[in-house]
Formats: C-alpha cells, sequence, structure tokens
C-alpha cells in the first residue's frame, strides 16, 4: 500500500504543492500550502478513525487530504477537478491499486463548494476538514489597512476546533472570534456555502454538524 508517508515525503510532490500555493499568494488568496494540508490530512483522518473506520480508510483520508489542493498548481478554478487529475497520475505512477485511486481522486474532486458532494466517507471527512480550516496563521497579508474580508475573518479567530461527541452523533465546530475584527455576520458571508456543505457531509456519515461561535451555537 502507498502510505501517507510515502506521499509527503515524495520531493515532486512537495514541488507541486508549493507552486500550486506560489500561484494562490500571486492571486491574493490566504495559505494553502504544507500548514493547510497537513491539517486538513489530520482533521479528516480524526473524523474517520472516531467513528470507526478502518486503518486503510483512515490512511486513504490522510493522502487525498494532502493532496486536494494541488489543483491550484493549475488554476484555482475547477482546481478540485484538476487537482483530482493529478492526483490520479501521481498515485498511478507510484503504484496505488486502482481501488485506492478511485477513492482518493473521487474526494479530491469533489471537495470544492459549488459542485462538489460527499460520495463516499473519504469525501466526507476531507470536505468537513477542508472547510473547518479557518485560522489566523493563514492570513499571508501583513498590511492591516488592507485587509479584504477573507483576510479579517481569519485574523478574527482566536481558537478553532473541530470534534465530535462521545456517543458519535454530533460534529462540532467550535470557533473563538475576535468580533472588533470581524463580526460573525462577515464570517457567515463567506463561510454559510461551506458550512451547509459540511452539513449535508457530516450527515452523510451518520453526524450532525453544529458550528459554535463565541459560545453560540448558530447551527
Amino acid at each position: 500500500m502507498i502510505t501517507h508517508k510515502d506521499i509527503i515525503d515524495n520531493p515532486d510532490i512537495r514541488e507541486y504543492i508549493t507552486a500550486a500555493d506560489a500561484s494562490l499568494a500571486a492571486l491574493g488568496y490566504t495559505e494553502h500550502a504544507f500548514a493547510h494540508v497537513g491539517k486538513v490530512a489530520e482533521d479528516a483522518a480524526y473524523i474517520l478513525k472516531t467513528l470507526g473506520y478502518t486503518e486503510h480508510d483512515v490512511e486513504l483520508v490522510r493522502i487525498a487530504g494532502y493532496l486536494h489542493d494541488v489543483g491550484n498548481l493549475v488554476n484555482r478554478v475547477e482546481h478540485s477537478q484538476s487537482g483530482a487529475v493529478i492526483a490520479f497520475r501521481l498515485l498511478d505512477k507510484l503504484g496505488m491499486p486502482p481501488s485506492d485511486i478511485a477513492t482518493v481522486v473521487t474526494a479530491i474532486g469533489n471537495h470544492d463548494e459549488g459542485t462538489g458532494v460527499a460520495v463516499n466517507p473519504v469525501a466526507a471527512a476531507l470536505i468537513i476538514a477542508d472547510k473547518s480550516d479557518v485560522r489566523r496563521t493563514r492570513v499571508r497579508n501583513s498590511d492591516y489597512g488592507s485587509f479584504d474580508i477573507h483576510d479579517r475573518v481569519n485574523w478574527s479567530v482566536k481558537t478553532s476546533k473541530i470534534e465530535i461527541s462521545s456517543d458519535k452523533r454530533t460534529l462540532t465546530l467550535t470557533l473563538t472570534i475576535d468580533t472588533e475584527i470581524s463580526s460573525v455576520m462577515d464570517y457567515f458571508e463567506i463561510f454559510l456555502g461551506r458550512m451547509i456543505m459540511c452539513r449535508k457531509a457530516a450527515d452523510s456519515i451518520g453526524l450532525v454538524f453544529s458550528l459554535v461561535i463565541n459560545g453560540q451555537k448558530l447551527l
């Protein structure tokens, strides 16, 4: 089996992720490099592992999480589909079995809002982990006066955590936001579609998605 470690140790893959993030930096996007893909990989793995999925499934979602944004190498537009094609070539070249490639590629191709659907548990976990990654350290812009709404919202987040309840019925994204930097409405302006996508993804794996901001349950 091709492992998550094989993927993160691969110098070609690291180069592609670095270049993809450089393109987004040039366009003014928040960080999408190793901090983001690493966090997404581990949060997605936490979801499936907590729900009792096999170690094999957990390893596949780690791989999908690490590779999910490589399509930004081509273009931000439809990057999930571009990323799926790139991931297919990379994983096929490494000798991953077709059934595993199919799972990873399907998840990557379905992770973006607007076109993505949680068609399998790996895709569901990837969607939730990706859309929940909001944090100050993703902001690249050092000029506070020129922050756009994405910069403000990410910069305002003091803490962010996803957690599955002990009865394995609810997945909660808990955020602490500095409302002097960004209002809760700002968060919903840019993240409402993503939170709805998370709710549908959670439902597909038997969970209720909950969003708590500054102690208030909003979803």
